[in-house]
């Protein structure tokens, strides 16, 4: 079933639009030796909206940690509010028909990793 629902998601729930807007917001980011802890984390976030059936986000043993919380507090400064923006925005659109909800669970939970992605990490539910 989660097959079918990524696939449904990258068409349907933008989830491709949203990967490759991820994947170009990482390059810009890697352009920058200060930039490339965030790029990564941009990559990250464009591997999970091709797919993020089946997939559950976990805090890491890191979260609290002091370079994360630095870290996590730059992204919410420099692009954490637009991407936690946009996704919500996606998501309330979403909610406007019954086949949308699900996608629009999907945007929410990419919503929190893409607001503040330092000290998370996704594992399969598998």
């Amino acid at each position: 079933m989660t097959i079918i629902l990524n696939i449904l998601w990258l068409t349907l729930g933008a989830g491709l639009l949203i990967s490759i807007l991820y994947l170009i917001f990482g390059i810009l980011l890697c352009f920058t030796i200060i930039g490339i802890p965030f790029g990564i984390q941009c990559f990250k976030l464009a591997e999970l909206s091709l797919c993020p059936f089946g997939r559950e986000i976990t805090q890491a043993s890191t979260f609290s940690s002091p370079p994360s919380l630095l870290l996590n507090i730059l992204w919410i400064l420099i692009i954490g509010v637009e991407i936690a923006t946009i996704h919500l925005a996606i998501s309330i659109v979403l909610c406007l028909s019954i086949i949308g909800i699900p996608f629009a669970i999907q945007h929410l939970k990419l919503l929190w990793l893409g607001f503040i992605p330092f000290g998370q990490q996704t594992q399969d539910m598998n």
